[in-house]
Formats: C-alpha cells, structure tokens, sequence
C-alpha cells in the first residue's frame, strides 16, 4: 500500500514533492481532482476514504482561500479524518503571514487543526512562489511583455518551489521537523521591477513591470472569474508588497535543509531553459 498521501498531487508543489520521494525509492500517492493516482476533491468528503486509506504521512493543501464557514471547517475536519485512518504525520502548505491573518481566513483554521491533531507535523509559510511567473499568475503577464500588478518599488523574497518541495519531503519522512513551523522565503528581497528584469535577461524577452491601482486589479481578477472575496485578498497581499510589508527575508529553507534557497536569478535561468518563456 502507497503509504505517503500527496494532496494537490499534481499541482506546483505536489508534482514536485511526489518526484522527489519517488526518486527516493519511497511509496507514494497522489490525490487530485483530475489525473492523480487517486480521484479527491476538498468539497466532495466521500472521495476522501479512498485516498487516504493506508496513507501514514499526509501533504494537505488548502488551494480555494474564499472566505466561509465551509473552507474554514475542511481542512480541520480532513486532518481528523486522517488521523482516524492511522496518518502519523501531517505537512501543511500554509502561507506566509497567516499567523497575522484574522480567524476567517481558511488557513488559520487549518494551521490550529494541524497542530493540535495529537500527531507529528509540520507547517510551512512560504512566501510568493517565483513560479507564479513562470506557471500561474503571473505567466500571462511575462508573455505580453507587461506586469501590471499594484506592488510599486516594494520587495518580497521570492521562494522558488524546488525548495519548497524538498522542504516538504523531509518534513514528510523525517521526524527530526515535527513540531517545527518554517517561513520559507528566498535569499533575499527583490523588486517586480528587478524580478522582470532578471526575467529578461534569462529568456531573451523584454518584459517590464508597471504599477497599477488596486482596485484595476481586482476588478481584471473579477472579470477572468475569481470570486471577488479571493481576488480582494490577493490584491491586498500584493499591495503590502507596495506598503513595504512583504521583504523580509527567513532562514527556513536553510533551517531544513541546512543550504541556503535558491536564488530568483537560478530560477529565472532554469525555467527560460525549460523553455516557460518561449
């Protein structure tokens, strides 16, 4: 039996985590809602049995921050269905700066579920993947030539997900994490303005940053069909970039792993060879 449960298998950290322990002989599952190894879907409970059926350690995401009773209480009620199928180990994908979040925020709920499950377990906090500009948000942005994202000259330390991922598959086989929560962020603070050149000079592209109001940015979220709650959020994290509240760097990465993180400039330059960019 598959005996390490990888939620949000095939998503930016899970497919990453799953590789690895793979390559490391481990047994692993993924769970997803379309092509894990296991069908699982965060609103739909009678999916979960199945995936977690003889999983000893657990990778929980939580990937809808819309606000409600319903997403606050998920995640607690899934840690505790995990421990009652016999999970000994829980990592969970949290986010940087929920520990000052208010209560309604989904992560906070699964963060306090987490930690008082009564087993092994460990939370990470990363800080804004560098693979939001080469995989997700910020993707359509770097291809037009043109980042119109409310973040001013603030600077945040972007963590790439390589790191956040082999964070993870320590923290999912080795007890010497349990107990531990690690802010996971890159080895120093950048701009989006320096993030889109270094983007450049990698891939050969210009590409430039341009800041833009608030609400512009909420209201293009709104109208691509993000839930407007989610996208009042995501701005507003974007907009403590601006106010000066997203630079600070943390040794997480080199806490757990004992090296420090990679650079923004070494992912910029894998992912222009892999190609993200062409």
């Amino acid at each position: 039996m598959k005996n390490i449960l990888i939620l949000g298998g095939t998503g930016t950290t899970g497919r990453r985590i799953a590789r690895r322990l793979t390559a490391e002989g481990r047994a692993v599952r993924t769970a997803s809602r379309t092509g894990g190894d296991v069908h699982f879907d965060l609103d739909d409970p009678a999916t979960w049995a199945a995936a977690l059926d003889g999983a000893v350690a657990v990778y929980l995401v939580e990937p809808n921050l819309q606000l409600g009773a319903d997403r606050q209480a998920r995640i607690p009620r899934l840690v505790a269905d995990a421990v009652a199928a016999g999970a000994r180990r829980l990592v969970l994908l949290s986010a940087h700066g929920v520990g000052r979040a208010d209560d309604s925020h989904p992560l906070k709920a699964a963060e306090q579920a987490v930690r008082s499950s009564g087993v092994d377990w460990t939370v990470l906090q990363p800080d804004w993947f560098a693979q939001n500009f080469s995989e997700s948000f910020w993707l359509p942005g770097v291809l037009s030539g043109a980042l119109a994202l409310p973040t001013g000259d603030g600077r945040t330390p972007f963590v790439d997900a390589e790191d956040i991922a082999e964070v993870a598959a320590a923290a999912l086989t080795d007890e010497r994490h349990s107990g531990e929560t690690y802010q996971l962020t890159g080895p120093r603070a950048i701009g989006f303005s320096e993030a889109a050149d270094l983007i450049s000079a990698a891939a050969g592209r210009t590409v430039r940053h341009i800041d833009i109001r608030p609400d512009v940015l909420v209201d293009r979220m709104v109208t691509e069909g993000v839930p407007v709650d989610v996208a009042g959020l995501l701005t507003g994290l974007l907009v403590d970039i601006r106010d000066g509240r997203g630079a600070c760097v943390s040794d997480g990465v080199e806490r757990a792993l004992g090296r420090p993180p990679r650079s923004f400039e070494d992912f910029a330059v894998e992912a222009a060879a892999a190609g993200r960019w062409s």
